[in-house]
């Protein structure tokens, strides 16, 4: 493709077909982000959030990429910039819970999946990014929001302390690459959802979690995408320009 108009932004967001990654991806192209979305399964749902993109005058790569497979995240940085010339934009949004249960039930091949598709793509994704992105080696700079959880600072006990744990170390991702490349032109921040409604929950076991959790919630209800997807907006957009390590939590008052 490489025909990017030099003044659109260009975003990559991971995990895309649904959920708070469908939300995100359908308001930056409302925001004139062109994107490439990566998507697991699913590739009906996946097609149908393109089609959205492109409704909304995005253009769209759709890149079908297990993010279990580090050699496969690891070119995703490059096929964007092959595609649109530039990459201005990463959320690392994909993600998996693991099953939700006691911490002596979490089985280790599971948790190793959480840590390598939470944390390890993550990693081999924005080093790809900030590599493209800072201006000591030829960037323009960018910004990079990373969707970790409520569970990070909570622990979830009985439910899935690992997966607390994975989140835990994307929000350290966020606080060391914030101040290692802000002389350089890259922003990294966090929005940490509560819980909100999406398949995830039901991915784990559970898929009445969300109203389970409302009466434990300040605001007595769970969080719905397009909240999130506000959030994530607002991170890559000019009026943070002043804003990097921050964590956003939107999780009703938790």
């Amino acid at each position: 493709m490489n025909t990017a108009a030099p003044t659109r932004p260009v975003t990559i967001v991971t995990g895309a077909s649904r959920g708070i990654g469908a939300a995100i991806a359908t308001r930056l192209a409302e925001e004139g982000h062109d994107l490439v979305l990566t998507y697991r399964e699913r590739a009906d749902e996946a097609i149908a959030v393109q089609r959205a993109c492109e409704a909304a005058g995005a253009r769209v790569v759709l890149l079908q990429v297990d993010m279990d497979d580090l050699d496969a995240a690891a070119r995703l940085v490059p096929d964007a910039v092959a595609a649109f010339g530039t990459v201005t934009g990463l959320v690392n949004n994909a993600g998996i819970t693991g099953r939700i249960g006691p911490f002596l039930d979490a089985p280790l091949d599971e948790t190793e999946r959480v840590f390598r598709i939470n944390v390890l793509a993550p990693i081999v994704v924005t080093q790809a990014a900030i590599a493209h992105m800072a201006t000591d080696r030829g960037g323009a700079g960018g910004s990079i929001v990373n969707i970790s959880s409520g569970a990070a600072k909570s622990g979830s006990p009985n439910t899935y302390i690992t997966y607390a744990m994975s989140k835990a170390a994307l929000n350290a991702l966020t606080t060391g690459a914030s101040k290692e490349f802000a002389p350089v032109g890259v922003r990294v921040n966090t929005v940490s959802p509560g819980t909100t409604r999406t398949e995830i929950h039901a991915a784990a076991g559970r898929p009445n979690a969300p109203d389970e959790r409302a009466p434990g919630i300040p605001m007595r209800r769970p969080g719905e995408v397009h909240e999130i997807a506000g959030a994530v907006v607002y991170l890559l957009s000019d009026d943070a320009s002043y804003t990097t390590g921050a964590d956003i939590r939107v999780a009703g008052g938790n």
